[in-house]
């Protein structure tokens, strides 16, 4: 991975539903406070909530990715967080993840509208050529929440990471590429007119 200054910008992303807005120290504390339910965590590598939002920022800080902060636009509300990472500058390539919500919001329209922001601003503001996803192998709600976005399935990294409790991580791997965007954007923004 080369890490340069050409990273996708740190802006605003704003849809109908959420604002993706670029991690600062003023959103830790209310992000703290959303992160405290259990569920989210279920697949993901969390540890100390504190910990984890610290190494959000810093990767920004560092130049090594592009976190934002998920804010419900109906009643301003952060409900989540979402990352541009592994960023490869000369390959054009970028992985997107570290995503959660409160689940209150699972199944909603949340993760397709910052889904849509994040493609678009990876793809058409910093001309990506690949953007991937690495899940869980056993998260199959986020695999059909990738899935769902149009992404393709590419297979298995098996063995990939070894968990908190030293249990096994295969991780399944997704991508879409640039010249499958304008479908996957399409079908995205036709299912986000049918969704509430």
């Amino acid at each position: 991975m080369s890490v340069a200054p050409d990273l996708p910008p740190a802006v605003r992303l704003e849809g109908r539903i959420v604002r993706l807005e670029p991690l600062t120290d003023e959103h830790m504390a209310e992000l703290a406070e959303a992160a405290g339910d259990e569920h989210i965590w279920g697949y993901s590598v969390r540890g100390d909530t504190g910990a984890y939002l610290a190494a959000a920022r810093n990767g920004l800080a560092a130049g090594e990715q592009v976190p934002f902060a998920v804010r419900l636009l109906s009643d301003g509300r952060l409900i989540g967080m979402s990352r541009l990472f592994e960023i490869d500058t000369a390959h054009r390539r970028l992985e997107l993840g570290y995503t959660w919500y409160i689940p209150e919001f699972w199944g909603t329209a949340v993760n397709p509208e910052a889904k849509l922001l994040l493609l678009t601003h990876a793809f058409e503001s910093w001309g990506a050529r690949r953007v991937q996803f690495k899940v869980h192998h056993g998260n199959l709600r986020s695999q059909a929440a990738v899935e769902k976005l149009g992404a393709v399935r590419e297979g298995v990294l098996r063995a990939h990471m070894i968990q908190p409790d030293g249990s096994r991580r295969d991780s399944v791997v997704f991508s879409i590429i640039a010249e499958e965007w304008p479908a996957v954007k399409a079908r995205l923004q036709e299912r986000l007119c049918t969704l509430p």
